[in-house]
């Protein structure tokens, strides 16, 4: 983890990358894709999904959720990526419903930069990788 400035601009610039926003999706599919193939079960995506760490308190203090809650909610996140309702998520979905989810956080982060800390192999940390390098 480090912490990190960033603002709107920098995560849609990255968004709107369609080089490397497309690599880094293809990578993590490929990742969570554990049985290769080419789809994403409930199962696969669950460490993804509790990665969103929506159930986190202020100043990063986990609370104990109740694991029917947390079954709903993570079930209706799936259902957000499973755009055609068919069980599983394919690249296509995965990209699209990721890439909705990340301009929808720039929209609420505005242009004003918010200093982060953020985990090595994130979304917003590529982003910020790929700021950084086009300042360089």
């Amino acid at each position: 983890m480090s912490v990190e400035l960033l603002d709107s601009s920098t995560i849609v610039d990255f968004v709107e990358d369609e080089e490397a926003f497309g690599v880094f999706i293809q990578g993590r599919f490929a990742l969570l894709d554990t049985d290769s193939d080419g789809l994403l079960s409930y199962a696969e995506m669950l460490e993804e999904l509790r990665a969103l760490r929506v159930f986190e308190t202020h100043f990063g203090i986990d609370v104990k959720s109740d694991p029917d809650e947390l079954s709903r909610v993570y079930g209706s996140l799936f259902v957000q990526f499973d755009r055609d309702s068919n069980g599983s998520v394919d690249l296509e979905e995965f990209k699209a419903e990721t890439k909705r989810m990340m301009l929808g956080m720039a929209s609420g982060l505005g242009f004003l930069p918010v200093q982060m800390v953020l985990e090595e192999d994130s979304l917003l940390m590529k982003a910020v990788e790929r700021e950084m390098t086009k300042v360089i």
